[in-house]
């Protein structure tokens, strides 16, 4: 069933009403004041929505892919391509050819999860990769490179980052690294302890 309602033949996707014709247009919102607002400049239809990002990851990093599924190799196989997620970092939220990447919603809703690396699904995809590497299939090897290098990838960057700053930040920049938003961040940032730890 997933994969009839959610698999667009290259990723996994969320369906509905959608639109990517939209953007930001200056409107008067008092005398003398302009915002910006968000327009939507042809209905939404019915229809794959196709950012990529976390989203398309949610099948593998909940582990509810069969350790032979074509599908799941798929997502291996492009983790690590040019413009997709894949940082020094840990995983950015949006790919980087993606059309919202570090796009603003409005003028004052920051790109929150249109790029940055977090931690949270860092953590959930590098315990999925500890757990496809553990278990038989075609796809156990490249499973435990792909969990080694990522881990290594985020437990590097805050250690640096907390090494620089002395803080755990909320969120880390797709292009540098560095944190940025809220800090001190020991939400779900703390992970990186049971990452550190190998406890998934």
């Amino acid at each position: 069933m997933l994969k009839k309602l959610h698999w667009t033949g290259d990723y996994f996707a969320d369906y509905g009403l959608h639109s990517e014709v939209v953007g930001l247009k200056s409107t008067r919102v008092a005398q003398n004041v302009m915002e910006k607002r968000r327009v939507v400049r042809k209905l939404p239809q019915p229809q794959f929505v196709k950012v990529q990002g976390y989203i398309n990851l949610f099948p593998f990093i909940l582990m509810i892919l069969e350790p032979t599924s074509p599908e799941l190799g798929h997502i291996f196989s492009t983790l690590k391509s040019d413009n997709y997620i894949w940082s020094p970092y840990g995983l950015c939220s949006v790919g980087r050819s993606d059309s919202y990447y570090l796009k603003y919603n409005t003028e004052h809703d920051a790109p929150y999860w249109r790029g940055p690396v977090w931690i949270n699904i860092n953590f959930l995809a590098i315990r999925a990769l500890d757990h496809y590497a553990k278990v038989e299939g075609p796809y156990k090897d490249l499973s435990a490179q792909l969990y080694t290098e990522l881990r290594r990838n985020v437990v590097q960057n805050m250690y640096r980052e907390f090494t620089k700053t002395g803080f755990i930040w909320e969120q880390y920049n797709c292009k540098t690294g560095k944190g940025q938003s809220v800090h001190p961040f020991t939400g779900w940032s703390s992970l990186v302890v049971l990452i550190m730890g190998e406890q998934y």
